[in-house]
């Protein structure tokens, strides 16, 4: 794993409110530094599913693997844009390359299919996406936080403490 204290946080239109404001606050408070990377400019206000706004401090263009020891690919409706950008996919690819933690919660995991990461793996998600993993070589179980090597992946908000607990530890404390 790199020896960063950096986290890159994906954030886009309609993300899931709790599942980028909850893990950005809890990498915050566990002594990380987080970028809240979108693919607009660094300064973009996006909004949340429900309404809650999120800035970006990184456009997915300068965003560096080598930079960040993890990932957080939250859930929402942003993951279905998101997939689709090949410097996201690059950069979910690279820092699961590199040994970093990749953390993934409800749609989430979208971006990891498409990246080429989940194969393989055991996983949850959102139940809508049971298939979408099958189909791309993981195992779906239905567990509120499920651990595979570097990966951590929930299901939905409610699963967030556990999740979160899971990342920070897998984490350890920042160098």
């Amino acid at each position: 794993m790199p020896s960063k204290k950096k986290i890159a946080l994906l954030v886009g239109k309609d993300f899931e409110d709790m599942e980028v404001m909850y893990p950005l606050y809890r990498l915050i408070e566990a002594g990380y530094d987080v970028d809240v990377i979108g693919e607009e400019p660094a300064g973009t206000k996006y909004i949340g599913k429900n309404g809650y706004p999120c800035v970006s401090t990184l456009d997915i263009s300068n965003a560096k693997a080598g930079d960040y020891a993890g990932l957080v690919a939250p859930g929402g409706w942003a993951p279905d844009k998101l997939r689709r950008n090949p410097k996201i996919l690059r950069l979910v690819a690279d820092i699961d390359r590199q040994g970093g933690v990749i953390a993934s919660i409800c749609h989430g995991p979208w971006i990891l299919i498409s990246a080429g990461i989940v194969k393989g793996k055991k996983m949850t998600s959102t139940p809508a996406l049971k298939d979408d993993l099958t189909n791309a070589g993981a195992t779906w179980v239905d567990e509120e936080v499920t651990v595979d090597g570097r990966m951590v992946t929930s299901r939905k908000p409610d699963d967030l403490p556990a999740f979160m607990m899971e990342m920070v530890k897998m984490l350890g404390a920042p160098k």
